[in-house]
């Protein structure tokens, strides 16, 4: 089994930063991409960030400027760096990895439990 905790959420003035943290204990030969989901009240999961095990990032349009996704592959971790935080940012920040597991090409999804974001006006 493979556990991705999240961490750095909280909450923050409008046009501050935070740093999530997403972090991969378990049983793991390798992390394929690796994104930041987000999901607000009401509203559809967002697909926020990926990340490529090569590093290869990409962004959704809406924080594309703002928000940087980077990895360390030798700590199974990856790092989303938000800033210029608006109040549409808010929601419950999620962590998904594809893992490849007990044999080479064999990969199975994993999501965290989530970390709350709040932008106050």
């Amino acid at each position: 089994q493979v556990q991705l905790v999240e961490s750095g959420g909280g909450l923050v003035q409008a046009g501050g930063s935070l740093r999530l943290s997403c972090a991969a204990s378990g049983t793991i030969i390798s992390i394929g991409d690796i994104e930041w989901y987000r999901q607000a009240p009401g509203k559809q999961r967002e697909l926020v960030a990926t990340i490529t095990s090569g590093g290869i990032a990409k962004y959704a349009d809406s924080v594309k400027g703002r928000f940087t996704i980077s990895r360390d592959n030798a700590k199974n971790t990856v790092v989303l760096q938000t800033s210029s935080l608006k109040p549409e940012d808010t929601a419950v920040y999620l962590c998904h990895a594809d893992v490849e597991q007990y044999y080479r090409g064999r990969y199975f999804s994993y999501w965290g439990q989530g970390t709350q974001v709040t932008v106050s006006s």
